[in-house]
């Protein structure tokens, strides 16, 4: 009879232990939660989440002179990270009138305005810088950072022929893997033909007008763009346009504005701040009203002995109204102003 092999069955009792220990590390890193494929119905998406994810019924909410469609999938806890999928539509693709990345621009200013007041009290500033752009299976998008408060994290944007689709990730700790695991999982269809697609679609109305978003600035990959240094989160009254306090229709984001202007002068180099050698850039977060005037100014960026000058110098700044389905309207944005060596 074949003796009793201790050491095999040592080693194997042994990878046995270490498969558990890796299994229950896991599990813990994930906040005790089990994962789930979450493919909705009528959705183009796929996507990993946690289980237990809260969907919100779909409801067509106003956005400037439109109607969009919008659903919400998110998965939060409390102390813990936030994961979640927003679906908008109501924007149809119309290259003869502005691009695709102009349509995903126009989704991210609406995303800004219905999604974040879900996370956040509304009355606090978030910020969305952008970083890239990106596209999956040949639908353009683009990436974000996004910070609220404690919370940071991504957002990864993209417009298919019928949705917009933005994936979010926040958590108030860093943990790379696991943003990575969450938004490495979406998947979309490759891109067709919008037409196919259309007679899909019996939600969204079919929009001629121009996305409601000015023409932004190149952005260039690798070199972070503000979006919108700062964005007040007031969520608009069900069955009105978005509007500011004083009832007038709210500023649109415009990005960086430095090639929209028809006027730009430089500020003024102190000379304090020469003499001791400070250089770099300064951004001003500006409003814009209908007629292109600057009417407020305020410093978001930069060395504090170089804003003064910034500042005043943005409230000269002048440019082309902006006109929204015909009308004119003010415009929010960041100038961007390069305060050079001052040996030279």
């Amino acid at each position: 009879m074949q003796s009793f092999n201790w050491k095999t069955f040592v080693l194997v009792l042994t990878l046995i232990l270490n498969l558990v220990a890796v299994a229950a590390g896991q599990g813990g890193k994930e906040g005790g939660k089990d994962w789930e494929t979450l493919r909705p119905e009528k959705e183009q998406f796929s996507i990993l989440i946690p289980k237990g994810s809260v969907y919100e019924e779909a409801s067509k909410v106003p956005y400037h002179k439109m109607e969009l469609n919008t659903r919400f999938y998110i998965s939060k806890t409390e102390g813990g990270p936030i994961f979640a999928v927003v679906s908008l539509s109501g924007i149809k693709s119309n290259p003869a009138a502005y691009t695709e990345i102009q349509r995903v621009n126009s989704y991210v200013d609406a995303f800004k305005i219905f999604f974040i007041p879900k996370v956040r009290d509304k009355a606090g500033i978030a910020q969305l810088t952008f970083i890239r752009e990106r596209a999956l299976q040949g639908n353009p998008g683009r990436e974000y950072r996004l910070t609220l408060g404690t919370l940071n994290g991504i957002v990864h944007a993209y417009a298919t022929s019928r949705r917009f689709y933005a994936i979010v990730y926040l958590n108030s700790k860093k943990d790379d893997a696991l943003q990575e695991q969450f938004l490495s999982s979406f998947v979309l269809p490759d891109k067709i033909g919008t037409s196919a697609q259309a007679a899909v679609d019996t939600e969204a109305p079919v929009v001629a007008q121009p996305p409601p978003s000015a023409p932004e600035a190149e952005a260039k990959p690798g070199k972070p763009m503000i979006d919108s240094a700062e964005v007040r989160l007031e969520e608009p009254e069900h069955g009105r346009t978005p509007v500011s306090a004083d009832g007038a229709r709210a500023p649109i984001s415009g990005g960086v504005l430095n090639g929209k202007a028809i006027s730009l002068p430089a500020p003024e180099y102190p000379a304090s701040a020469r003499q001791a050698k400070i250089a770099g850039a300064v951004g001003v977060k500006v409003t814009v009203d209908e007629s292109g005037g600057v009417i407020s100014a305020q410093a978001v960026s930069g060395h504090l002995a170089l804003q003064a000058a910034a500042v005043a110098a943005a409230r000269l700044a002048r440019f082309s109204p902006t006109l929204l389905m015909g009308e004119p309207v003010k415009v929010t944005g960041v100038i961007v102003y390069n305060f050079g060596d001052p040996l030279n």
